[in-house]
């Protein structure tokens, strides 16, 4: 099976370079793009704490229920659409959007910025990273 690589990489190697070439570029974005508008479990904290941070956990209510940050609001990433006035109260509050890895908290804090929200930010990691820094969580 190595041999067979060895030979596909010697036979096609503009194919092989092409695909290094995007797969550097896309682990390129995706390095900016998670930090860009993040902070770690300890700036959220500080957030949280001094200047009264909204958290706003996007994972489903089951996931919700085995373990949140103390005093997040639970809205599920696929009903946003529908419960973002809930957050008009809120909106020159920092907003720290929480989701199970930081992975999908990206696109609900653009979201939340076009929708006029000033300061949007996604926390590193996600709930996992929160955890794992032994953080306290919440289970309902």
């Amino acid at each position: 099976m190595i041999d067979q690589l060895f030979e596909f990489v010697q036979n096609h190697p503009l194919l092989v370079g092409a695909f290094l070439l995007v797969l550097v570029a896309w682990l390129i974005y995706e390095t900016r793009s998670a930090s860009t508008n993040a902070v770690t479990s300890t700036q959220a904290t500080q957030l949280i704490n001094r200047e009264d941070a909204v958290v706003l956990d996007i994972r489903e209510s089951k996931d919700f229920k085995t373990g949140h940050i103390a005093g997040a609001r639970n809205i599920p990433h696929n009903k946003l659409d529908n419960r973002m006035n809930e957050l008009d109260k809120v909106k020159n509050q920092p907003i720290i959007v929480v989701c199970k890895h930081g992975q999908s908290a990206g696109a609900v804090q653009t979201k939340l910025a076009k929708a006029g929200f000033e300061r949007v930010t996604k926390l590193k990691g996600g709930m996992a990273q929160w955890q794992a820094d032994s953080l306290p969580v919440v289970k309902k």
